[in-house]
């Protein structure tokens, strides 16, 4: 597993962002057998780097400093990093807004489950604050060969593109979700290259539905993963697999071996990501605005994207063909976790590319909602509605759900859209 990927500024962490993508690894279930040291992991990379530099079509500026770790050393790192770009205040905040949105359950421990699922599942990762890439000691050199390459496109990504800039957007999390997308998904592309006959990587495009099979049947293996939430199961798959799809589209369409999709050309939205057309016709979504009370706190505020707010519909009842149909036509949004004396109250606006698109999602959501609040403690004190707006010419929905007794609702929080 990468911290590339994991590592988030604290100002700015969404909670989805908050837990790292699966290492490739995971899905791969190569069994840990021999110590491994610092030197036969730099024999490794020595041997894979003109390999990643051919696959990639970028060559290294300076060599990748490696270091190999014990497993307990590495879950002490981790710990120490969590405590530090993570404090209890921003967890809080994050759990919270999992909760409102009826994503997680009321007991779940965040740092708990990220620390966990960290533990479960690396076996390596790149550190761009040190620009270091470590790896586990005690991995097979099979699959030390893999998590090195993999590893090794990070390294190589780094020193053509500033990593953390993706990594401390401020509460962007749909921008962040894309970029990390582009490069989780061209490290498993190129490494899989790399080290495949005939250096083709698998199709993408069919890989989602294999992989899914592929964890149910190693749950036993991942024991932290399989019991985690569908919002940070899909949300840590989907750098890679979707990623990995986009790059081997964007592969295809370009023109020189040293184009990429970074920088200025870096997708801004998952959107861009699951739609090519979205990408090369440079459709950027709409910036979604929402009041604040001034009677209310602030307890956290960011937006979904696409895809979040396709895998929320499906954690919410609806079969993944209907979230799928009723998200496709997202084009931005934003929500608003308040704090207020009568308790949480949420805010969550959407705009869409077009007024069947509006239509098709606010009567996915009102089941949706419905569906996720039945039976649900607590839910007699509260009240909910969808409503379905025009701003300035732009369909809108918005969902409010909040206490009885939230001042709110004599005034519903107004929104306003940018193009």
């Amino acid at each position: 597993m990468d911290w590339y990927g994991l590592s988030r500024r604290r100002a700015g962490t969404s909670p989805r962002s908050a837990l790292l993508a699966l290492s490739l690894s995971t899905w791969l279930c190569i069994p840990v057998l021999r110590a491994q040291t610092d030197d036969a992991a730099q024999r490794i990379a020595r041997d894979e780097i003109p390999n990643i530099e051919r696959t990639v079509g970028l060559r290294f500026r300076r060599p990748p400093a490696i270091a190999v770790r014990s497993r307990e050393q590495v879950r002490q790192y981790l710990n120490r990093k969590l405590a530090t770009e993570y404090p209890p205040a921003e967890l809080e905040a994050a759990q919270r807004t999992y909760r409102a949105f009826r994503l997680v359950s009321d007991t779940l421990d965040l740092r708990r489950m990220m620390l966990d699922l960290y533990s479960e599942q690396v076996a390596g990762f790149y550190d761009p604050d040190s620009s270091m890439l470590f790896v586990v000691r005690g991995a097979d050199p099979a699959m030390l060969r893999v998590i090195l390459a993999h590893e090794l496109v990070h390294a190589l990504q780094d020193q053509y593109t500033r990593l953390n800039a993706i990594l401390k957007l401020q509460r962007q999390n749909d921008r962040q979700m894309a970029g990390q997308a582009v490069m989780e998904g061209q490290a498993m592309v190129a490494s899989l290259s790399a080290m495949a006959p005939g250096g083709q990587a698998p199709d993408f495009s069919q890989a989602w539905g294999a992989i899914r099979e592929g964890i149910r049947q190693q749950q036993s293996a991942m024991p932290v993963f399989a019991a985690a939430p569908r919002i940070l199961q899909e949300g840590l798959l989907f750098p890679y697999i979707a990623g990995g799809e986009f790059i081997q589209g964007f592969d295809q369409r370009r023109l020189h071996a040293d184009e990429m999709p970074y920088n200025e050309r870096l997708p801004v939205s998952t959107e861009q990501i699951l739609h090519a057309s979205k990408y090369t016709t440079h459709e950027t979504p709409a910036r979604v605005i929402i009041a604040r009370p001034p009677a209310d706190t602030l307890v956290y505020d960011d937006d979904f994207g696409e895809f979040d707010t396709r895998v929320a519909l499906e954690t919410w009842g609806l079969s993944e063909g209907d979230a799928v149909t009723a998200a496709s036509g997202w084009n931005g949004d934003r929500y608003l976790v308040l704090g207020s004396r009568s308790g949480t109250a949420l805010v969550w606006a959407m705009a869409f590319d077009t007024p069947a698109d509006a239509q098709e999602f606010e009567r996915a959501l009102r089941r949706g909602w419905e569906s996720a609040n039945q039976g649900r403690a607590g839910a007699a004190g509260r009240k909910w509605q969808v409503d379905a707006l025009d701003v300035g010419g732009v369909k809108v929905v918005r969902l409010v759900d909040a206490p009885l007794a939230w001042a709110g609702w004599r005034k519903v929080p107004g929104v306003t859209v940018r193009r």
